[in-house]
C-alpha cells in the first residue's frame, strides 16, 4: 500500500492543530520549538499541498478558516493514531529490553550498589535494573522465593540454601559517641568487654548483627542490648547520644569519625569483619547480565580491598 499522492506529513498537521488549540501561530510555534516565520511557511506549504487555505492572516494576526477547521478535524485521529504507534513501539523495545531483579542489603544497596551499577551500565546501558532493599535474611527470602533473580549480603556464613560467592570484605568498627566515658580514653577492649557490654544492635535478620553476635558468643554470652533499632541511620543517631557502644560497618560511620561526632575504640583482641556475598538459587545461576553484575562487583570490591591495605 502506498499513501495517496498529496498526503501531509504529521509535523505540520500537528503544527496546525495547534494552532487551533492555542488560539495563534505564534503560539503555537513556541510550543513546536520553531520561530513564527517557520511556522507561517510550513502551513503555506501545507496549504499548496493540500490546495486549501487553512489560515486568514491579518494584521492582528492569524486565524483558521472554516477550510482549516475541517482539516484539523480530519487530522486528529490521524496524530492519535501516531502516539498510539509511538507508545506501542515503545512497549515492544521496553518488552525486549533485559531485564535485572536484584535484591540487596541495606549497608550494601546504600554504600555499594551505585559502584557495582555504575560499571554494568558503562558495559550494557541497555539492561534495565530493579532493585529491592531490605536486611540480609529479607533478601534470601527473596531471592529463595525467585521474588528476585540475584541478592547481595553481608554475614559470616554462605546460605546453605543458595549458591552464593564472595566478593569482598567490610571492616566492622566499635563507636561510641564523644560524651560516652570510653571515648575519653580510648583504651582498647576485649571481645569480652564487648560481649558484657550493652551494645545499640541491628534487628534480628541483619547480616551486622549476625556477624557481630558470633564473634561475641565465642567468646561469651552477649548481654541484653541497650536498643535494638530497624536501621544504620537510627544506629547512628542513636550513639551520637553517648547511650551505649555500637558495632558498625567503617562504610557506614566513617563521616561522623571524621567530623567527630563518633570515637572508634580499638578491639584489643579480634579483627571484626563480614563479608559481601552474592546469592542465587542452585537452580537459576546467574546469566547475562547477572552474571556480569556479579563480576563488576567482585573487581571493584577487590580494587576496593587493594587501596586499603596498600
Amino acid at each position: 500500500m502506498t499513501l495517496p499522492p498529496g498526503t501531509p506529513d504529521l509535523e505540520v498537521l500537528d503544527l496546525l492543530v495547534s494552532v487551533a488549540e492555542l488560539g495563534s501561530l505564534g503560539a503555537a510555534a513556541r510550543r513546536h520549538g520553531i520561530t513564527q516565520p517557520a511556522a507561517s511557511m510550513r502551513i503555506s506549504a501545507l496549504e499548496r499541498r493540500l490546495r486549501l487555505r487553512l489560515l486568514e492572516r491579518g494584521p492582528t494576526g492569524s486565524r483558521l478558516t472554516e477550510q482549516g477547521r475541517t482539516v484539523v478535524e480530519h487530522a486528529r485521529p490521524l496524530l492519535a493514531a501516531a502516539h498510539a504507534f509511538t507508545d506501542g513501539v515503545a512497549a515492544v523495545r521496553a518488552a525486549d529490553r533485559p531485564r535485572l531483579r536484584i535484591a540487596a542489603s541495606k549497608t550494601i544497596a546504600d554504600h555499594r550498589m551505585s559502584h557495582w551499577l555504575a560499571a554494568l551500565r558503562e558495559a550494557r546501558p541497555e539492561v534495565s535494573v530493579a532493585l529491592e532493599v531490605g536486611n540480609s535474611r529479607q533478601v534470601q527470602a527473596w531471592v529463595r522465593d525467585a521474588q528476585a533473580d540475584l541478592g547481595f549480603v553481608e554475614g559470616p556464613h554462605p546460605p546453605a540454601e543458595l549458591g552464593s560467592r564472595v566478593l569482598g570484605a567490610d571492616d566492622l568498627v566499635v563507636v561510641v559517641g564523644r560524651d560516652h566515658p570510653w571515648a575519653r580514653h580510648r583504651t582498647p577492649v576485649t571481645v569480652r568487654e564487648l560481649a558484657a557490654t550493652p551494645l545499640l544492635w541491628r534487628e534480628s535478620g541483619s547480616g551486622t548483627r549476625d556477624t557481630v553476635w558470633e564473634i561475641l558468643a565465642a567468646t561469651a554470652e552477649p548481654a541484653e542490648p541497650a536498643a535494638e533499632l530497624g536501621s544504620a541511620a537510627a544506629i547512628l543517631a542513636t550513639a551520637r547520644t553517648g547511650l551505649a557502644p555500637a558495632i558498625l560497618s567503617g562504610l557506614i560511620a566513617e563521616p561522623d569519625l571524621r567530623t567527630g561526632a563518633l570515637v572508634e575504640i580499638p578491639l584489643a583482641d579480634a579483627v571484626l569483619t563480614r563479608k559481601f556475598r552474592a546469592i542465587w538459587r542452585h537452580l537459576a545461576p546467574p546469566a547475562e547480565p547477572a552474571d556480569l553484575l556479579v563480576r563488576y562487583a567482585e573487581r571493584v570490591e577487590q580494587t576496593r580491598g587493594q587501596r586499603r591495605t596498600g
